[in-house]
């Protein structure tokens, strides 16, 4: 069987933590490797954003390939014009297929722009049929919105509605995003599977906390809570910052909190609004010592930082599915998270973690208090965070996403 995956606006090889990189980058690589394992061969498809970079990549493992086909200039441009080079996309997948004389199964397409692109490969390829991801929606995206600068364009809209109307089937990582769908876009239910992502279980596992401080460069009574994603308004940062100068006043042992995510070291010009933003809340709320923008982490190296942590924290306003709390039980992390979206089925409240209304920055410190200074408490919780985690095993999603590409194309592994 061959696969053609698409993620047109970011490699699965780049680095996480920053603009367009997360989740949808650890899925894609993640899911390509396992594939891999199980002899499916994969192509990864996504835009060349740097011609220094070999066109094609062999670092997925077991011959399958990340093919960077320039569309535009090589180099990052923003996502309201990416929508542009779609069909010069989709014209370099067709040579390359064709230079290689292969034929694609399925097409598995990623974020609302890869659909637009599968719907033309398809066209091409004899009807081969597309299986989706949304990843993440426009409409619920504008729902939390806190200005014009934050709201999606209606072209985006309108192309997530064109993907649904074309996939043949469309993956969604919990009920949550099933129900949103059917709701916000009137989307076939017939068409959508619950498949949750998967967590890489051989590489994010609980390391002993002496060691794992050791490595990050903490001592082994300091006490660390974490944060790790992209710095954009949507992650609700700025709650945790207020819910960390409310544990302050309430701490008498000192507690630090450790932001993984964007470039805390770039010059006021080219800072993320976002980040100039978050660092002068530190310095309002008195944050200064007790705060550390850490930057961009290695994704191989993480799993230090969740186990080194106290807690895990996640106070988005939205998000489909949330790996890093996944990632974070694997490790043996207790998370607290916002009841929203993937969060609210993934974290077990009262069991594995919190879950806790977004944008409380209050009742947030009061659950934070609660497990720094519980210590059974926090033993039972990081126990079961690491049982649980081992039903989102990669071995086990990818099981069930194969069942539906054959389902689609039946072919004799």
């Amino acid at each position: 069987m061959r696969i053609a995956m698409l993620s047109y606006h970011t490699c699965p090889l780049a680095t996480l933590g920053g603009k367009d990189t997360g989740g949808m980058n650890v899925y894609v690589r993640e899911l390509t490797r396992q594939l891999g394992k199980m002899g499916i061969h994969v192509d990864v498809f996504t835009r060349s954003q740097d011609d220094h970079v070999p066109h094609v990549l062999h670092e997925l493992g077991y011959g399958n390939r990340v093919v960077h086909i320039p569309a535009g200039p090589e180099h990052p441009v923003p996502k309201q014009e990416l929508a542009n080079y779609i069909p010069e996309f989709v014209e370099g997948i067709k040579s390359f297929a064709c230079d290689k004389k292969i034929q694609y199964d399925v097409i598995h397409s990623h974020y609302w722009m890869s659909g637009i692109a599968a719907a033309s490969l398809s066209d091409l390829w004899a009807g081969a049929p597309i299986v989706h991801m949304f990843h993440t929606l426009g409409e619920m995206k504008n729902r939390i919105a806190r200005s014009d600068e934050e709201r999606e364009g209606a072209y985006r809209i309108e192309g997530e509605r064109q993907v649904i109307r074309r996939a043949d089937r469309i993956v969604v990582a919990t009920l949550a995003e099933l129900t949103q769908l059917r709701f916000l876009y009137k989307a076939d239910a017939s068409k959508m599977v619950v498949i949750p992502p998967g967590v890489n279980v051989s590489r994010f596992y609980p390391i002993p906390s002496d060691e794992a401080k050791e490595f990050v460069g903490l001592k082994p009574d300091d006490r660390m809570i974490l944060f790790v994603g992209r710095i954009e308004p949507l992650k609700g940062v700025d709650t945790l910052l207020e819910a960390m100068s409310c544990l302050q006043m309430k701490e008498s042992r000192p507690v630090h909190l450790a932001i993984i995510g964007g470039d805390p070291s770039a010059s006021p010009e080219k800072m993320n609004a976002e980040m100039a933003r978050l660092k002068n809340l530190c310095e309002v709320l008195g944050l200064d010592q007790s705060v550390v923008f850490l930057g961009v982490r290695d994704q191989d190296k993480l799993s230090y930082y969740y186990s080194a942590a106290e807690v895990v924290v996640m106070p988005s306003h939205y998000e489909s599915f949330g790996m890093v709390a996944l990632e974070a039980m694997a490790c043996g992390t207790p998370v607290i998270a916002s009841e929203v979206g993937g969060l609210a089925y993934l974290v077990r409240d009262g069991e594995t973690g919190f879950t806790i209304p977004a944008e409380e920055p209050e009742t947030l410190c009061e659950k934070l208090s609660w497990l720094l200074n519980d210590p059974d408490l926090h033993d039972s919780m990081s126990k079961r965070a690491v049982e649980y985690a081992q039903d989102y095993a990669w071995e086990k999603v990818a099981e069930q996403i194969v069942d539906l590409y054959n389902h689609l194309s039946p072919i004799n592994l």
